[in-house]
């Protein structure tokens, strides 16, 4: 069974066209103590570990019926061990990149819970705290991003990183988005994507990339990209 996990606020459209490549949806609540444009965002609320332990490590104080709901699934889920704030970087302790072998993010700012699941993993530390919204893992070393600091960062640790520029990307709220928060994996050969890469400054590139790996974009809603806050998958 695949499961995505999504803002409260995507659109029907969105969640029509997501519900073709995907068994069962779940909205993730808002959280009060988070600013509106990013409350209800996985990537903030939520990191994806894909251990056959537990799958995901989840805000302590989000609402009790996303837990419930995950409990129905029979999806093994760990809490959070440090409150999620308001602000930056109270924020971030979960949002970051975790791969298989490596765990990339603000190491001072990451939840213990987090560090704890990762302690056999390379830990990379990066200035940036946003960590997974800032980046599109396609594959273990291969990413997409518009943060120079972790394309530097990674580069030196032999990843394979397209470098965007920043913007071009709707985060309504704020001034723009990110292009991680704007798309996630459907599978390992489809990216599922909140807009359509026409619409994107930048498309044709990041096609180019996608195509180097075999990896077909999905767009889920016509018109520009959006930032969603990351689209997390379960198999």
């Amino acid at each position: 069974m695949n499961i995505a996990f999504v803002d409260y606020r995507t659109s029907d459209e969105e969640m029509t066209n997501l519900s073709k490549y995907v068994d069962s949806i779940i909205k993730v609540p808002k959280f009060s103590k988070l600013y509106n444009a990013i409350d209800g965002h996985p990537d903030i609320q939520l990191s994806l570990t894909n251990s056959e332990d537990f799958s995901l490590i989840i805000n302590k104080d989000i609402d009790s019926i996303f837990l419930e709901q995950l409990n129905n699934l029979n999806i093994k889920f760990k809490l959070s061990n440090g409150l999620i704030g308001s602000k930056y970087p109270e924020n971030i302790s979960l949002n970051a990149i975790v791969l298989k072998s490596y765990l990339i993010h603000n190491l001072k700012y990451t939840d213990s819970s987090l560090l704890d699941f990762s302690k056999d993993k390379v830990k990379i530390n990066i200035k940036q705290g946003y960590a997974k919204c800032s980046t599109v893992t396609l594959r273990e070393k291969a990413l997409i991003t518009s943060d120079k600091g972790i394309y530097k960062t990674l580069i030196e640790y032999g990843f394979d990183i397209l470098l965007l520029n920043p913007g071009d990307i709707l985060l309504p709220g704020l001034n723009y988005g990110f292009i991680g928060g704007s798309t996630g994996l459907l599978s390992s050969n489809k990216l599922g994507i909140f807009g359509d890469l026409s619409y994107y400054n930048q498309g044709n590139e990041v096609i180019k990339f996608l195509k180097k790996y075999d990896i077909e974009p999905i767009s889920l809603r016509k018109g520009p990209l959006v930032d969603r806050g990351s689209l997390f998958t379960l198999s």
